[in-house]
């Protein structure tokens, strides 16, 4: 049984209307970073590293201020 603090798809419909898309992550909330690494092997290790954006803290919208 699911507990009563398990929220899934909830979102606040005032961010969705309101603000200016971050520029840095396109209004995603994410940066995609890809990156290769040479093993010791010689071999190309090719991985994307997903964070969250430090411009909009993972909100897509830039801050009003």
């Amino acid at each position: 049984m699911a507990s009563s603090e398990d929220k899934t798809g909830v979102f606040n419909l005032r961010e969705l209307s309101g603000g200016k898309r971050c520029s840095d992550c396109e209004g995603t909330g994410q940066l995609r970073i890809d990156s290769e690494n040479i093993t010791e092997d010689f071999e190309v290790e090719k991985q994307t590293i997903v964070t969250e954006c430090a411009s909009c803290f993972g909100t897509g919208f830039v801050p009003a201020g």
